[in-house]
């Protein structure tokens, strides 16, 4: 696939694969990981 302008589907290859992706997202495939702080306050001690 050539990165041009002219692709309506930038930065993808094809509709179908936009819609691939974006389905991925929507089922929340896609995560950032989180380390949990272990000098963070529990919630109950903020009560």
């Amino acid at each position: 696939m050539v990165w041009s302008p002219d692709n309506p589907y930038r930065p993808f290859c094809s509709e179908r694969c936009k819609l691939v992706d974006l389905g991925d997202w929507a089922m929340e495939k896609y995560r950032v990981p989180v380390e949990e702080n272990k000098n963070a306050p529990d919630d109950k001690e903020q009560e």
